[in-house]
């Protein structure tokens, strides 16, 4: 084998932020009940949760369409996932968004300052709302 056989062998390296972005693209076009969308739609613009290979091996399911998010696959192992604290609470009222679990609205006090406005969002997607903005208050 030359080098340049070599060379050619080695795979690129996937570029993370397109596959994060396909991901995404392909669980919001396979989500139509507003619920979940609202509840896929909070998990990527949060990130940190959606990108944890245990959270994926529980969360999607491959279909015909490509992949899905099943949100009950989360419901039972919501701290067998490798969450810290933040995280978990952001996931059960994530949770809470499609009826799941039994985590009270008051835990919005345990959100950071990036994740509160993503639930709020979120809230307001469930409602069906889009000309309520959330955002810094002045």
């Amino acid at each position: 084998m030359t080098d340049r056989e070599a060379e050619s062998v080695v795979p690129e390296a996937a570029d993370p932020e397109a596959e994060y972005r396909q991901l995404s693209t392909e669980l919001l076009r396979n989500t139509k009940i507003r619920r979940q969308r609202a509840a896929v739609q909070a998990l990527i613009e949060e990130r940190t949760i959606l990108s944890l290979p245990a959270v994926q091996r529980a969360l999607i399911v491959h279909s015909g369409k490509g992949r899905a998010a099943r949100l009950t696959g989360l419901s039972g192992c919501r701290y067998t996932l490798g969450l810290d604290e933040g995280q978990r609470c952001f996931l059960g009222l994530v949770m809470s968004l499609v009826g799941m679990g039994i985590t009270t609205l008051a835990s919005v006090e345990d959100l950071d300052d990036r994740r509160l406005p993503i639930i709020l969002r979120a809230i307001l997607r469930l409602a069906g709302n889009d000309t309520i903005a959330v955002g810094t208050r002045l």
